[in-house]
């Protein structure tokens, strides 16, 4: 049997398919029925709204979101904040502006490695942690 706490509550708990208690998975689900339940009544509410009317954190909604559980499609006013810099978002984990940057910097970084002259460095094209990068630049 394998053991672990759960990253929730501390709980020692016979780990599952979703790597949290069962205790833990019953309130994350009547988190979910109260946003839920509150979203019905409440379309056009914010992130900060369905919080605060039912007491489920920013971070948990966000959560529900991006599980495909709460779609935003049917609530106009429901943005999460990005991951970087906090604006509100409806899609994706960073806003275009954060996005922008790491691409940016991505691609100064592998400017930076292609002009160090490493050895072999036309074989690795398109591949490592830069590759991404590369087919980007290349579209």
């Amino acid at each position: 049997m394998n053991l672990g706490n759960c990253p929730r509550c501390g709980k020692l708990f016979a780990n599952n398919f979703r790597d949290i208690c069962p205790s833990c998975i019953k309130d994350i689900e009547k988190e979910y029925e109260k946003c839920l339940k509150y979203l019905r009544e409440e379309k056009t509410a914010t992130i900060q709204e369905v919080s605060e009317a039912t007491g489920v954190s920013i971070k948990q909604i966000t959560k529900f979101i991006k599980e495909g559980r709460i779609t935003v499609a049917d609530n106009p006013n429901m943005m999460y904040p990005c991951e970087v810099c906090g604006v509100l978002i409806r899609d994706n984990n960073m806003c275009d502006s954060c996005r922008s940057r790491l691409t940016r910097d991505l691609t100064a970084a592998a400017r930076e490695d292609s002009g160090a002259g490493q050895l072999g460095s036309a074989d690795r094209k398109g591949s490592g942690a830069y590759g991404a990068v590369d087919k980007f630049r290349n579209q």
